[in-house]
């Protein structure tokens, strides 16, 4: 199984809480989406930050977090405001 740090913007931290939350491979990143990753590490990490949730769409497009353009960027953001309720 390849390895989440095997990912851009994934350390091994970010790899440790993703694995908590069911996510323990690339593929499964993939598969649950920035989002439904996000949410799940929001609930049990709840100082997750919105870098986190660039990091991980970073992460499933294969490009830097810091490189995501501003519509997404934005997307997210709003996303993010939605669970803070």
């Amino acid at each position: 199984m390849t390895e989440l740090t095997s990912m851009r913007n994934i350390g091994k931290e970010m790899a440790r809480k993703l694995a908590v939350v069911g996510i323990d491979c690339p593929e499964k990143l993939k598969e649950a989406g920035s989002k439904e990753a996000f949410f799940r590490l929001k609930t049990v990490f709840p100082q997750v930050c919105l870098v986190h949730l660039y990091a991980l769409e970073g992460a499933v497009q294969d490009i830097e977090f810091n490189s995501l353009p501003k519509d997404k960027k934005r997307e997210l953001k709003q996303f993010s405001d939605q669970l803070k309720g």
